[in-house]
């Protein structure tokens, strides 16, 4: 198994300039925005949680936007003020252009989750970065900004690849640190309990938006997270970032 390495927020939150102020594919403008972020001077290249005493989580859906599975989603979520992070696919990107607008309406995070949603193990480096540039292009086309991070289908990425990318591009490769396996369908009971077992100050809670029992499960999932004491964010303010949808982000030009 690749290794992880979780960050400290309170190195990220009184850090100087980053690793990440002067991404490869950002414009000027861009690079200042990110120059001005709160973080640490060295940005490990992988994030699985943050260690934090404050009763925060991200609650992160993968694999879409479905059609119909993701505005139900949206719905639960907006009904409870909640923001969550979604690692998209690319080529669902471009089908479902008004769906990924609503998400970004609403306040939530778009990461880049590659563009067909292969294992990343056996991939050459240009060839991983091609599965990433064009979903951060087809994002950046679709809503006007691009991700700034990745989470590589089924977690493949290995350490060196995961270098490879943040030196690339300035995109830490984000894990979790709560798997409730929802992808084995074992019910939307079951996706609830496992998340509210499991979950800590800090998580990063992986789940899909394209299982209709993961979907059913979120409203005893987030009301009881609220019951427990816990608040949401999203992932670039876990670690420690401004939000996302505020940013002044663009995609260099490929000319």
């Amino acid at each position: 198994m690749p290794t992880t390495i979780g960050l400290t927020r309170r190195a990220l939150l009184t850090g100087g300039s980053a690793a990440l102020a002067t991404p490869v594919l950002l414009r000027p403008a861009a690079a200042q925005d990110m120059a001005r972020a709160p973080v640490a001077p060295v940005v490990p290249d992988t994030v699985t949680r943050v260690h934090t005493a404050r009763p925060l989580v991200a609650m992160t859906f993968d694999d879409g936007p479905h059609p119909t599975l993701t505005p139900q989603l949206l719905d639960i979520l907006a009904e409870r003020g909640i923001r969550a992070t979604f690692y998209v696919i690319g080529w669902r990107v471009l089908r479902e252009p008004q769906l990924m607008r609503r998400i970004v309406a609403e306040g939530h995070e778009i990461g880049n989750h590659t563009w067909s949603h292969p294992s990343l193990y056996d991939y050459s480096d240009a060839a991983v970065l091609s599965q990433l540039d064009r979903t951060s292009q087809a994002i950046q086309e679709t809503v006007g900004r691009p991700p700034v991070t990745l989470r590589p289908p089924y977690g493949n990425l290995y350490p060196r690849q995961r270098r490879m990318v943040m030196d690339a591009r300035g995109m830490p490769t984000v894990l979790w640190s709560v798997d409730p396996e929802d992808w084995r369908r074992p019910g939307s009971a079951a996706v609830a309990d496992r998340i509210l077992s499991r979950s800590h100050p800090g998580a990063v809670i992986l789940s899909h938006d394209i299982i209709g029992g993961t979907v059913r499960a979120m409203p005893a999932t987030l009301d009881g997270l609220v019951a427990r004491g816990y608040q949401f964010t999203t992932v670039s303010e876990l670690i420690g970032w401004p939000r996302w949808d505020s940013r002044n982000i663009r995609l260099a030009s490929s000319s």
